[in-house]
């Protein structure tokens, strides 16, 4: 039983530097501080990444999200879209890395004076850190797909806890997923406040039933990068989408179902509390999935 981030095990990520506030280090080496923001209290925000035949997909939405993220808890990262893409892509070449790889970048307050929520207390230099894994999405998730589990857990508005933001704080998305877990399930399904079908505890939900996709209206659920592809992509290709109003009983009964995110693409799904999709993968997902493959050769293939 795995989740959709697991991934192929690979000894190389054994010995893989990582980037620590400029500097490259093993992995052995690679440590903060037990007053660091981000240890203390979740403090921070961070992307993760692709790297795919050399190029880091779809940076520049990744950077957008990454700086909107810091700008709405007020966190001076101390380095510019430039010096950041630098890192990345000098972490990378110093590992010999070129493919198959999943970056996550990893930006908090710092270090404080003291361990508590006031951020005045920070004293004012940043923790940045990168890793860059060999990760190779599960191809047992991808050809059998995953059990999912209604948790209670709610998906909560943007002025309660904003989904939207990348937070390190994932208190309430580990509980979902334990939840799931407890219930034999692999991943964990998520309601809105108003008690629609949202997210899953680390992936965006999509579901099929008679020709079109249903996901979320985005007010409750993480902005995924690939959740957006997917939605432009149907909408390219002249597949009907609606957004919101997903009931969990309609999710339970729809044809096919399956989630987005940036280290599986798009991942089926095959069971719902105990309802079983109709395929897996659907026509629908595998003509999505193959038109996301393609994307991600022409991202690829840009200047």
């Amino acid at each position: 039983m795995a989740g959709s981030q697991d991934y192929a095990r690979d000894s190389r990520n054994e010995t893989a530097l990582v980037y620590l506030n400029g500097a490259l280090v093993q992995r052995s080496q690679a440590r903060v501080s037990v007053f660091d923001a981000g240890f203390a209290l979740g403090d921070g925000v961070w992307e993760g990444l692709r790297l795919h035949r050399g190029k880091l997909l779809f940076l520049e939405a990744h950077l957008d999200r990454l700086f909107a993220g810091a700008a709405a808890i007020r966190l001076d990262i101390g380095l510019s879209r430039t010096q950041i893409t630098a890192a990345l892509y000098d972490l990378v070449r110093a590992n010999g890395m070129s493919d198959g790889v999943h970056l996550r970048l990893m930006a908090t307050r710092g270090e404080k004076a003291t361990v508590n929520q006031d951020p005045r207390h920070a004293l004012g230099q940043p923790t940045i850190a990168i890793t860059a894994e060999y990760k190779t999405p599960s191809a047992e998730n991808a050809r059998r797909g995953l059990k999912l589990f209604t948790s209670s857990i709610r998906c909560s508005a943007a002025d309660t806890f904003d989904m939207r933001l990348n937070s390190h704080s994932r208190l309430n998305l580990i509980r979902a997923l334990l939840e799931a877990i407890d219930a034999g399930a692999d991943e964990a399904l998520m309601l809105d406040p108003e008690g629609l079908v949202s997210s899953c505890n680390a992936t965006n939900f999509f579901c099929v039933r008679a020709g079109r996709v249903i996901t979320s209206d985005g007010r409750f659920c993480f902005n995924g990068i690939t959740r957006g592809h997917v939605i432009t992509l149907c909408r390219g290709a002249g597949i009907e989408i609606l957004l919101g109003g997903l009931r969990l009983e309609d999710a339970r009964t729809a044809d096919e179902a399956f989630v987005t995110g940036t280290l599986g693409g798009l991942t089926p799904v095959r069971e719902i509390d105990g309802h079983a999709m109709q395929a897996v993968p659907g026509p629908i997902t595998t003509r999505l999935r193959g038109l996301y493959s393609a994307l991600m050769e022409q991202e690829a293939a840009s200047a």
